[in-house]
């Protein structure tokens, strides 16, 4: 504050003081006062705009420019109780928590800013509501490049992505609400403001015209007094004038006081009881010291500086130093509390900041070893959200490197998208082609569920269905439907299969009892000594047993036993084994030919060619095994073993060209009677 000493007397007192105010003149300077129409928030997104007063006769004083730089603390309370001062509700905002809007999801952020636009006044939630939108808009632009990186990775194109989110609509409209009605506010208050301007200019100049007036002291006095009164209710002002404003009433006040020294009673009166008022401020800062709330004792401390300023006057200058520094020394020591508790809560950023690296190392680690199959990447994705959520709660990082921590956040997460995305993409390729190959499966299945050609078409099914099950997953809207189509078209061919076993298994059982009859009146048959006769009744055994068809296969033996049998008689009629064989196929051959199949005739010639070459094979490797015995003489038994075996196959080997050979004659007689039963035709038809 600026001081003015005055010792003249009485009769000089009115030039003493118009010289005193022609040296601080340089002093001063003109209120600068806000446009008409421009906002006094302090909003980021607005500008302050200002003019000159229409009345530019009002002077203010401002800080001297060599005058010391104050403390942090005194400049951050004036411009606080400046901000106050504009309206008697902004000291709320002192009360109303801040969260930690950094760990709140985007939905809990939008239900946070509707309850203060809601429940509180617009004018005291500015940094509430600048904190919560920083926080949303950065959580909804990491949420919309996740969006972003599934549409690419899904085939989409970039420039086509499009997002409608419910959450950021809800955003958006409560946010309007808010700076509809903070604009409605600031366009009320300001005009209130300057009015209350010029009111405040217009006393400080009345003030200042105490001085010169040259009328009885008690009744310049009532006048000085009347003038206190007035300013203590003209209203609250603009707060980029109000430490300037503030500090020119005082200035003038003093003048005031010291022009008073010649009627000391006046003026011992009004410094005593500032100097008690003051005093109790004092003593109540310094009692904040042990307040155990900083946040608390800080805003009380505003308030008494508040108090200082703008309710109580100057005191005499024997105090007027050492009671200001005693209210400095006490601010200082509230300054010095504060900033200990700043240095350990930067300590704990600090904390914050490691746990956030570590939680962004743990991100990285998972999304450089993406798990190769659906089941354990669902895994990582939750164990990645689990993170994320850690992350947000692990609390606030300096300020310094918390745009940073927040990049390196986001990349570690999209990498990790990244990756999970291109083994999606991957497996949504592997799915389709499985998907085009189980339909080729689906396909063959349906066009044999009909077919009667059971051996081959068995066999056939059970491979289609051993391969379907090595093909993996198919994508989930087509899995059900082509699992019920392909599980349908086998079940009706195997059911279509059991059902003709079952009728097969009943023909088989009768087929076996009339064998095993059959069977029984071949062991009771005698030779009658003529072999002719003989033979031809050995031969309707033959074709009695042979019209019977299968039996079931667990009772099979009984054909064993039947050629057994036969042997032994054929054995007794001298009959050799290759006449045996040949007068048992001689039946099949009937049959061959009375079906009219040329594929069965196709397979019967394979299987005989096949049996010839296993015979000569078999044949070779014997004769070659003979090379290898050192003793090759008729006496050596393993050789006679040898040659034995190697006889055997012969005659095998001369039936089965035999059997060819009947084959053979069959064919031809059977293309012979094509023939002339072709021939026989056209002649009809020329006839």
């Amino acid at each position: 504050m600026l001081y003015v000493s005055c010792n003249a007397g009485f009769s000089k007192s009115t030039e003493t003081l118009n010289k005193m105010l022609e040296n601080k003149d340089h002093k001063l300077q003109e209120i600068v006062e806000g446009e008409e129409n421009s906002e006094t928030t302090e909003s980021k997104q607005e500008s302050e705009k200002s003019t000159e007063p229409e009345d530019k006769s009002h002077e203010v004083i401002t800080a001297d420019k060599t005058e010391t730089v104050k403390d942090d603390v005194h400049e951050e309370i004036n411009d606080s109780n400046a901000e106050d001062a504009e309206d008697k509700d902004n000291h709320r905002r002192h009360h109303i928590p801040i969260l930690d809007y950094h760990a709140m999801s985007m939905e809990n952020l939008v239900g946070e800013l509707q309850r203060l636009v809601k429940n509180e006044k617009v004018q005291a939630i500015k940094k509430h509501v600048d904190g919560i939108k920083h926080e949303f808009d950065l959580k909804f632009l990491d949420f919309l490049e996740h969006k972003k990186e599934d549409f690419i990775a899904k085939g989409g194109n970039e420039i086509d992505f499009r997002y409608n989110s419910v959450t950021k609509r809800q955003f958006n409209e409560v946010y309007s609400e808010y700076r509809d009605k903070r604009n409605a506010y600031y366009k009320s208050l300001e005009q209130n403001l300057n009015e209350n301007l010029a009111t405040r200019l217009e006393i400080i100049a009345q003030l200042k015209g105490l001085v010169n007036v040259e009328e009885d002291i008690n009744t310049t006095y009532k006048s000085f007094k009347d003038i206190l009164e007035r300013w203590r209710h003209a209203g609250p002002i603009p707060r980029n004038n109000y430490n300037d404003v503030w500090r020119t009433y005082h200035h003038h006040v003093e003048i005031f006081y010291d022009f008073l020294h010649l009627n000391r009673e006046l003026r011992d009166l009004d410094f005593k009881h500032n100097l008690e008022e003051k005093i109790k401020l004092v003593e109540r800062a310094e009692a904040l010291a042990e307040e155990e709330d900083l946040n608390k004792a800080f805003r009380e401390l505003q308030t008494l500086h508040k108090v200082w300023k703008e309710d109580i006057g100057p005191v005499d200058k024997e105090h007027r130093e050492e009671i200001w520094e005693r209210f400095s020394n006490a601010t200082k020591a509230m300054h010095q509390r504060r900033q200990d508790y700043f240095k350990d809560l930067d300590k704990v950023y600090e904390q914050n900041l490691e746990k956030k690296k570590s939680i962004i190392q743990k991100i990285i680690e998972i999304g450089s070893h993406v798990a190769s199959h659906h089941k354990d990447l669902q895994q990582q994705i939750r164990d990645i959200e689990e993170q994320r959520e850690a992350f947000f709660k692990a609390g606030k990082v300096p300020q310094n490197v918390n745009e940073k921590t927040w990049a390196d956040f986001k990349e570690a997460v999209r990498g990790f998208n990244r990756n999970k995305n291109a083994y999606y993409k991957k497996l949504k390729k592997d799915q389709q082609d499985n998907l085009d190959k189980k339909r080729d499966l689906l396909s063959l299945a349906q066009s044999l569920k009909d077919s009667e050609d059971w051996d081959t078409t068995t066999s056939e099914m059970k491979r289609i269905q051993r391969e379907w099950k090595t093909i993996g997953h198919v994508p989930r809207k087509y899995s059900d439907k082509i699992w019920n189509d392909f599980k349908n078209a086998c079940n009706h061919y195997f059911d279509r299969l059991h059902a003709t076993k079952n009728k097969a298994h009943t023909e088989e059982s009768a087929n076996f009892d009339k064998k095993f009859a059959c069977l029984e009146k071949l062991k009771a048959f005698e030779l009658c000594g003529d072999k002719e006769k003989d033979l031809a009744t050995v031969k309707s055994f033959i074709d009695e047993w042979k019209s019977y068809g299968r039996v079931p296969f667990n009772k099979k033996n009984i054909n064993v036993k039947f050629n057994t049998i036969l042997d032994a008689i054929f054995k007794k009629l001298d009959v050799s084994k290759q006449e045996s064989e040949l007068m048992k196929y001689g039946d099949k051959l009937k049959k061959l030919a009375n079906a009219d199949n040329e594929r069965a005739l196709l397979n019967e010639r394979t299987f005989i060619r096949r049996k010839i070459d296993e015979s000569l094979n078999e044949i070779r490797q014997l004769e070659n095994n003979l090379l290898f015995f050192s003793d090759t003489s008729g006496d050596n038994p393993l050789v006679k073993d040898v040659v034995k075996n190697i006889n055997r196959q012969k005659e095998t080997l001369a039936t089965w060209k035999a059997k060819l050979k009947n084959l053979n004659i069959m064919q031809h007689n059977l293309n012979k009677e094509e023939i002339q039963e072709s021939e026989d035709s056209d002649s009809s038809e020329e006839e």
